[in-house]
């Protein structure tokens, strides 16, 4: 599948290279109101957000489960295939009754995966991308990852050593990954962003003028484990149920960012309390091959087959079809900021704290929100702003092998539910941060 980032990039960026305005903006179509949808009761999924309303998003199927690598005497399902590691599955065209539309430009091919952009952009604020951004890299990460380079281990120098008290205590394991995040961004120094004005979730007036990032230094996107992670938002079709096509070099793109995240602290960190935990092999590359199978796994979702992955549902997003129309997953900072900027996410405010008199900034780094992607809403979704690739992973993957479904952390400042949802016995549903604040 060509290019869901690298393909309509070139596109935002010819916009972009002809002037800083973009086309006015225009009323979108809307989803009828969706009131009793998201007020319903849902036994697994209903979570208090704000004023009593639900975070949603798409629940297991199946019976929840231990993870990865469990002590037999804690899972009554054992280990048999665990560590089964990722084969590849081919998959047919993508169905024509697809709710997202294929992008149609002048003079252009129509490919899969190239989507049509949302009518009645916000003005752009980010500055002009250069148009060697991350092409190069992106090409190269095809390549088999034995022949490719990676940045140096340089954890040597930092302190990912496990204390009993971190043993004893997710909470502070979770301050801890907080902490050995020396790839998180500065906000004002690295990137900005403008929350608007806030709603309640049932609310659906657009109450921001701006798109929510007004800028990104570009470089920022270069970094080794932002890029490898960008080339990896366009390998899926985000139609829920539409069977996945994964190539040999998306394969190859999938194990070199494992690689590339693994060579640093919070990952480091993560394998080590994994391994004193005895829910994860000892042996490192056993470790990052079931990394690969816990998060680009393929498997059922929406009543296809081998048609979504953790990967993709919490941090390329989906959107549901039989005639729920409705974004599920979806809840990273870096995808939002590359769809915004290619008009695909509309953002309409920020979700009201629970708590009076905490209403979020410029300086925000764990945000509440409701957008359009596609045209699709997404009335509810939790993001943490500004944090790495590596962190994100290693902070999932970590409540997924010794949390439960509610996880009560405080990363730095921030108070937060780490909701996980477990389909089966080895594989993530989903999992998303909660403000609790």
């Amino acid at each position: 599948m060509e290019g869901l980032i690298k393909g309509l990039i070139n596109v935002a960026l010819d916009a972009i290279d002809g002037g800083d305005e973009a086309p006015p903006r225009r009323a979108q179509a809307r989803p009828p109101p969706a009131e009793d949808e998201e007020l319903r009761s849902r036994s697994t999924w209903a979570e208090v957000v704000s004023s009593g309303e639900q975070e949603k998003d798409e629940g297991p199927k199946q019976g929840s489960g231990y993870g990865y690598g469990r002590r037999k005497e804690e899972s009554a399902g054992g280990s048999e295939g665990v560590w089964e590691s990722f084969e590849a599955k081919k998959k047919p065209q993508h169905h024509a009754s697809s709710p997202v539309k294929h992008y149609q430009g002048e003079g252009k091919e129509r490919k899969d995966g190239d989507w049509e952009t949302v009518e009645g952009k916000k003005k752009p604020h980010h500055p002009p991308l250069r148009r060697q951004h991350q092409s190069e890299a992106w090409q190269g990460y095809k390549q088999p990852p034995s022949e490719q380079v990676y940045s140096d281990d340089t954890t040597h120098r930092i302190n990912i050593e496990t204390t009993d008290q971190e043993l004893d205590n997710l909470s502070r394991a979770c301050h801890k990954l907080w902490e050995l995040d020396t790839n998180r961004l500065v906000p004002g120094k690295d990137y900005e962003i403008n929350c608007g004005e806030g709603k309640k979730v049932y609310q659906k007036d657009d109450m921001a003028a701006n798109n929510l990032f007004t800028w990104l230094d570009e470089d920022i996107l270069r970094r080794p484990t932002y890029s490898r992670f960008c080339s990896l938002l366009d390998n899926y079709n985000p139609n829920e149920g539409v069977k996945e096509v994964i190539t040999s070099e998306e394969k190859h793109e999938q194990e070199a960012f494992i690689e590339e995240i693994s060579r640093t602290a919070p990952m480091k960190y993560l394998h080590k309390y994994l391994v004193a935990k005895r829910v994860v092999p000892h042996d490192f590359e056993e470790f990052k091959n079931l990394m690969k199978s816990l998060w680009f796994h393929l498997y059922g979702r929406g009543g296809g087959s081998s048609c979504s992955s953790a990967f993709e549902h919490v941090f390329v997003g989906e959107i549901k079809g039989r005639g729920e129309h409705e974004v599920s997953g979806f809840h990273n900072w870096i995808q939002f900021y590359l769809e915004e900027a290619k008009g695909t996410v509309n953002y309409q405010g920020y979700i009201f704290p629970r708590r009076r008199g905490q209403i979020p900034d410029t300086e925000t780094q764990l945000l509440t929100i409701q957008f359009e992607w596609h045209g699709i809403l997404k009335s509810v979704s939790t993001s943490l702003i500004g944090v790495s690739p590596e962190f994100e992973i290693a902070l999932y993957t970590l409540c997924f092998f010794v949390g439960g479904e509610d996880n009560h952390v405080q990363l730095g400042p921030y108070s937060v539910n780490i909701k996980c949802y477990r389909l089966g016995n080895n594989k993530i549903g989903s999992i998303f941060p909660i403000a609790e604040d």
